[in-house]
């Protein structure tokens, strides 16, 4: 295809999700790729599914992307980086830092060699849950260090953008204190509560709404993989976590006598620092605009959310998220919606008075 700025012969080592997903993304703009891993099985999955061929002896690929388990990722890039020793190599791994340091100690030539990582994944693995767009519009860091610079590195920035990512320059202490904040924390936040889930009762889990689905649905995700990521970004997770702690601490000292002077000020100062904090999460697109929300219930039935998306299209209006809820025990769904906020009295009404009904708008 005319649109693909790599020319470099790919070649990925592991058929997991990661691997397989950029092998198809590749497919689609007409390269193919070639494809290792230690489970033969996941390599022939990988080559069924389109994401390229088996690599072959008389092979001399010029980028060798990594996506292997992180404990094993040093180990296969110093691998690679001598057995192509004209290849630029790069890994995926969601930890820089200790990848690096593991390179210099084994003595490999990482002039050679630059970490990346796409800020994209799912809860399931390996090469059946890969998707050619899994990495559309998604960030993806390049890692530098002082022995590589960008301009031998720019096959792997070309790599980015012909699978659809945004690169984004960092760092390998940078990219490990940003991924600590906005990925590895947040998994044990989210793993934590789940595990509080374990000890409720039927009827309190038979209340559960969007709140605590949203806030565990990263808890599903596979825990030795997230022992080796946490083991190798430990410092600033832990720093992450002590500040946690002691914002804790403070509520339960609040919680302990609300009548004290400064407790519920304490807990009102928590919770308006949480406003703060939201408000920079980045939007649609990367900008900060705020959306109204307004929330429409669907029977439980084929065809309605169909239907209720369809007229919105109808009507003009622009989706910039939807997210669904089941109500518990009632053949009834809820949908909601988010618009800019002029649209949504225009939005309101004309549902209405097509017959939907609308629980809420913010």
């Amino acid at each position: 295809m005319t649109d693909r700025r790599l020319t470099e012969q790919v070649h990925i080592i592991g058929a997991g999700l990661l691997g397989t997903s950029i092998g198809l993304a590749l497919a689609e703009k007409g390269a193919q790729a070639t494809l290792t891993d230690v489970s033969p099985t996941a390599v022939r999955l990988a080559v069924d599914y389109g994401a390229g061929r088996p690599l072959r002896s008389d092979d001399r690929p010029g980028l060798i992307v990594v996506a292997v388990p992180p404990d094993v990722t040093a180990e296969t890039v110093a691998r690679a980086l001598g057995e192509h020793p004209d290849a630029l190599v790069t890994d995926v791994a969601s930890v820089k830092g200790s990848v690096l340091a593991e390179l210099h100690s084994l003595g490999a030539d990482v002039s050679r060699y630059l970490g990346t990582h796409p800020m994209a994944g799912r809860e399931r693995g390996g090469p059946i849950s890969a998707r050619a767009d899994l990495f559309l519009g998604r960030p993806w860091v390049l890692a530098g260090h002082d022995a590589i610079n960008y301009r031998r590195a720019g096959a792997i920035e070309d790599l980015i953008l012909d699978v659809g990512a945004v690169p984004i320059e960092m760092t390998v202490d940078e990219h490990d204190r940003s991924v600590a904040l906005i990925s590895h924390v947040p998994q044990l936040v989210a793993s934590a509560m789940a595990a509080r889930l374990t000890g409720g009762s039927n009827g309190a889990i038979g209340l559960a709404g969007q709140g605590v689905r949203d806030l565990t649905r990263i808890a599903s995700s596979d825990p030795g993989l997230w022992v080796q990521i946490l083991s190798a970004n430990a410092e600033p997770v832990s720093g992450i976590l002590t500040a946690l702690r002691d914002d804790l601490d403070t509520v339960l000292q609040a919680l302990a006598d609300p009548d004290a002077a400064g407790a519920r000020r304490a807990i009102a100062d928590l919770i308006g620092a949480g406003n703060t904090g939201v408000a920079r999460i980045p939007g649609k697109h990367g900008d900060d605009r705020r959306f109204a929300q307004l929330v429409v219930m669907i029977d439980d039935t084929p065809g309605q959310l169909a239907k209720l998306l369809t007229e919105i299209g109808e009507l003009g209006v622009n989706m910039e998220d939807l997210r669904l809820e089941h109500s518990p025990g009632a053949p009834v769904g809820f949908a909601e919606v988010s618009v800019v906020p002029e649209s949504e009295k225009f939005l309101v009404d004309e549902l209405q008075s097509r017959g939907w009904r609308i629980a809420g708008a913010s």
